[in-house]
C-alpha cells in the first residue's frame, strides 16, 4: 500500500454530485478536500460537442457500459445502461435536458419525514445552482455555475411535434420548470454558448487551481476503510496502484444510484444476506442499501420519412453533417449544437390525474437500441417519440455478483412487476402514435416501424413494449433518505447507523421525480453542501 494521504473531505465520485461538491467544501481553504473519479479526465472532444452524443453512447472510455439482470417481464432481455466514467459522470454524456420534475415530487419528500426536502426548500438550490439565460426570475437563478440555454438550432420535425403534440390538446409550455410543468416545447439543456456544460465544466473546472483541492482520475475506489463504525478512509487503485485516503471528517459517496449501494455492500454495509453470500466482513447490517431501485421505462414510436430533413447518418446527409461542423467550430452554432432530443415535454394520459404521469423525448432521428444499431439510421430519414412512465411501482434492487470491487454490480430493475406499469406503457404508446398521426407530420409521413401498422390491439401493444422497452436512464432511489426500516441516509444524508460517511447523489431519492435526473442531483448536492458545513 502507497503511503497515505488525510483529507478532511474524500470525495467517491466526480459526477453530477462530486463535482458540486468539490466546489462547494473547498470554497473554505481551510478545508482540505479530496475527489477520486475511476474514469479519465473530461478530454473526449465529443462530451464538449452536444451532437457527441451520438458517439458517447458507444463510448468504453467514459462510458461504464452497464448491463442489467434479464428481466423476467421483457422477454428476458438485458438492458444496455450507460453510465457516465469521466469527470461530469453522466452529465458529460447525456442528452443536457433541464428539467427539474414536479412540485409535488419534494413534497412527497418531506412528507415521508425528510425535513428540508419539500419543493420550497429545494428551489433555491436550483436556483443557486443555475444562470439561466433568459434571466432571473421567481423560478430561476442568474450567476450559478451552471449554464441553461435554450437551443441554438432544432429541427423542422420538433416542431411539427410540438404543434402535433398541441393539436391532441397537450398545451404548449416553454418552460417545465415554471409556474406548470404540463405540455410541450423545445427543451432548455445545459450548454454554455452552444457547448455542453457539464456538471465538471460547470463546477469543477474553474476551481481546479485551488491548492486546498485535490482530484485524482483514474482512481477506482475498492472499499471503504472502517475504525469500528466510523468511516475513516478509502482504498482505491490509483492508474492500477495501490493507494489509501485518509479522511479526518468525512467520507461522502457520490457514485450514483449503481456504485454508491455497491460500494457500501462491497465495504461491509448492506443486506446480511448480501454480505454473507460473498464472504464479506460486517461493518453493519443495513437492509436498504441496494434496495428501492427505481428507473423511467421508456418505449419509442418510430417512423421513416418521407423528407430529408431530419439528422441521418446516411450518404444523402453527410454534406448536412459536414456543414454542422463547419458552423460549429467557426460560431457554435448549427446542427453539432443539438443535444438531438430538441423537444418533448409532459402529458397526462387521463384527465383525472393531477399531474403528468408521461414524458416525451423527440429525435428528429431513428433511434434503435439506444443507438446502438444504427443500420435504419443509416439507410433512411425518420423521427423517434420515446415516451416514458414517470412513476412506476416496480422496485428493484442494486447487489454483487461478487466481492471483486471491479466486477460489475448486479442490477435488477425488476420492470413492470405490477399491472399498473404495463397498463402505463400501452397508454403511453397509444398517446406517442395519436400524436405522431397529426396533420402536422403529413408533408414527412413515411412508413411506420415501430410498433408498426400491424400492431393495434392492447394484447399485441403488450407483446410490443415486452419485446421493446428500455431505459431512459434515470435510475434513483437504492441508498433512500428516510426514517423507516429500509432508509440509508438521514435528512442530513448520513448513513444511519455509521459515522463519518455520507452518500450525496440520485440514491437517496427516496421516490423516483417526475423528470429528468440531472438537475435534481445537482439540488441534492447544493443542499447536502450545507447540511456538511452546518448552514441547513
Amino acid at each position: 500500500m502507497a503511503d497515505k494521504q488525510s483529507y478532511d473531505f474524500v470525495i467517491v465520485g466526480g459526477g453530477s454530485a462530486g463535482t458540486v461538491l468539490a466546489n462547494r467544501l473547498s470554497a473554505n481553504p481551510s478545508l482540505r478536500v479530496c475527489l477520486l473519479e475511476a474514469g479519465p479526465t473530461d478530454r473526449n472532444p465529443l462530451i464538449r460537442i452536444p451532437i457527441g452524443i451520438i458517439g458517447l453512447m458507444r463510448s468504453r472510455s467514459v462510458n461504464w457500459r452497464l448491463w442489467t439482470e434479464p428481466q423476467a417481464q421483457l422477454n428476458h432481455r438485458r438492458l444496455y445502461w450507460p453510465r457516465g466514467k469521466t469527470l461530469g459522470g453522466s452529465s458529460a454524456i447525456n442528452a443536457m435536458c433541464y428539467t427539474r420534475g414536479h412540485p409535488s415530487d419534494y413534497d412527497h419528500w418531506a412528507q415521508l419525514g425528510n425535513a428540508g426536502w419539500g419543493y420550497a426548500e429545494l428551489l433555491p438550490y436550483f436556483k443557486r445552482a443555475e444562470h439561466f439565460e433568459h434571466g432571473a426570475d421567481a423560478y430561476h437563478g442568474v450567476g450559478g455555475p451552471l449554464h441553461v440555454s435554450s437551443l441554438r438550432h432544432h429541427n423542422p420535425l420538433s416542431a411539427a411535434f410540438i404543434s402535433a403534440a398541441t393539436a391532441v390538446g397537450v398545451p404548449l409550455n416553454n418552460d417545465f420548470n415554471g409556474p406548470q410543468q404540463e405540455g410541450v416545447g423545445l427543451y432548455h439543456v445545459m450548454q454554455k454558448n452552444g457547448a455542453r456544460c457539464s456538471n465538471a465544466e460547470a463546477y469543477l473546472h474553474p476551481v481546479r487551481d485551488r491548492p486546498n483541492l485535490h482530484v485524482m482520475t483514474g482512481a477506482r475506489v475498492q472499499r471503504l476503510v472502517f475504525s469500528g463504525t466510523r468511516a475513516i478512509g478509502v482504498d482505491c487503485l490509483v492508474q492500477r496502484q495501490p493507494q489509501r485516503v485518509m479522511a479526518e471528517g468525512e467520507v461522502i459517496l457520490c457514485g450514483g444510484a449503481i456504485h454508491s449501494p455497491q460500494l457500501l455492500q462491497l465495504s461491509g454495509v448492506g443486506p446480511r444476506a448480501v454480505l454473507a453470500e460473498h464472504s464479506i466482513p460486517e461493518v453493519l447490517a443495513l437492509p436498504g442499501v441496494g434496495e428501492n431501485l427505481q428507473d423511467h421505462l421508456d418505449i419509442s414510436v418510430i417512423q421513416r420519412a418521407s423528407t430529408p430533413v431530419g439528422v441521418s447518418l446516411g450518404p444523402r446527409y453527410w454534406w448536412r453533417g459536414l456543414l454542422g461542423g463547419v458552423q460549429y467550430l467557426k460560431h457554435r452554432q448549427g446542427e453539432w449544437t443539438s443535444n438531438l432530443a430538441e423537444a418533448g415535454g409532459f402529458a397526462r394520459t387521463q384527465p383525472s390525474l393531477s399531474q403528468p404521469d408521461v414524458q416525451f423525448h423527440f429525435l428528429p432521428a431513428i433511434e434503435i437500441d439506444h443507438g446502438l444499431d444504427l443500420r435504419q439510421t443509416i439507410r433512411h430519414f425518420g423521427y423517434t417519440l420515446r415516451v416514458c412512465d414517470l412513476r412506476p411501482q416496480s422496485r428493484g434492487r442494486i447487489t454483487l455478483h461478487s466481492a471483486d470491487p471491479n466486477a460489475a454490480p448486479c442490477i435488477d430493475p425488476n420492470y413492470l412487476a405490477t399491472e399498473h406499469d404495463m397498463e402505463q406503457m400501452v397508454r403511453a404508446v397509444k398517446l406517442g402514435r395519436e400524436i405522431l398521426a397529426q396533420a402536422p407530420f403529413d408533408p414527412h409521413r413515411g412508413k411506420a416501424l415501430y410498433p408498426g401498422a400491424k400492431v393495434q390491439t392492447d394484447s399485441q401493444l403488450r407483446v410490443y413494449v415486452r419485446a421493446h422497452a428500455e431505459s431512459i436512464y434515470h435510475p434513483v432511489g437504492t441508498c433512500k433518505m428516510g426514517r423507516d426500516d429500509m432508509a440509508v441516509v438521514d435528512d442530513q444524508l448520513r448513513v444511519h447507523g455509521l459515522e463519518g460517511l455520507r452518500v450525496v447523489d440520485a440514491s437517496i431519492m427516496p421516490t423516483l421525480v417526475g423528470g429528468n435526473t440531472n438537475a435534481p442531483t445537482t439540488a441534492i448536492a447544493e443542499r447536502a453542501a450545507d447540511c456538511i458545513l452546518g448552514a441547513c
